[in-house]
């Protein structure tokens, strides 16, 4: 009998410790997927917001926009502006030089992008217009584009539409997919 509670006494130790261990690994992957799930949510609101964008001290742009939300996720940090968002351009002289209105607007910091959706309207200073649902502002490539279809008016009432586009930065050389348009020609010259 004593033989018994002596391996008894060696055993059940070990036992306790397995099943302690198991335990502590179990805890382990839920503080993990509990960590991964609050990567998701957002960190930080900021409500109206107004920043000045800026390259080599000049300033380029302004942003504003009643909500920003920001999610710092280890893959993919960004910003959500979901109540709209307006960015005014500027030139050298600090004069508008364009804007661009949405009802949502994405900013990917690492990227330097910032992605307009809905009811997207970008205006030049020469009052010519761009409406589209999508909107692609590539700051690093200083170019402009969307993959959905886009509307461009010009004052004149002349207006292109293609199934897509592409800019420089500014949007005063697109190149339209699939173009269509309804140029206005003077009567007397028309033949």
């Amino acid at each position: 009998m004593q033989s018994r509670l002596k391996q008894l006494s060696i055993y059940l130790p070990a036992v306790f410790l397995a099943l302690l261990l198991s335990a502590c690994e179990n805890d382990i992957n839920k503080v993990k997927a509990i960590a991964a799930a609050d990567a998701t949510k957002p960190i930080q609101r900021t409500t109206k917001v107004n920043m000045i964008l800026s390259d080599s001290g000049f300033v380029k742009a302004q942003l504003t926009a009643p909500l920003l939300i920001e999610y710092a996720t280890k893959e993919n940090p960004h910003y959500i502006m979901p109540n709209h968002v307006k960015v005014v351009f500027y030139n050298a002289d600090l004069k508008q030089d364009g804007n661009i209105v949405a009802d949502t607007g994405y900013y990917y910091k690492e990227k330097d992008l910032i992605v307009f959706r809905k009811n997207v309207v970008a205006t030049r200073a020469d009052g010519t217009t761009y409406k589209s649902e999508e909107l692609i502002w590539d700051q690093m490539k200083k170019k402009t584009y969307s993959n959905k279809k886009v509307l461009m008016t010009k004052p004149d009432g002349d207006q292109m539409e293609g199934t897509s586009f592409e800019s420089d930065d500014k949007l005063k050389n697109p190149i339209f997919q699939n173009a269509t348009a309804i140029i206005h020609v003077d009567g007397n010259l028309a033949q």
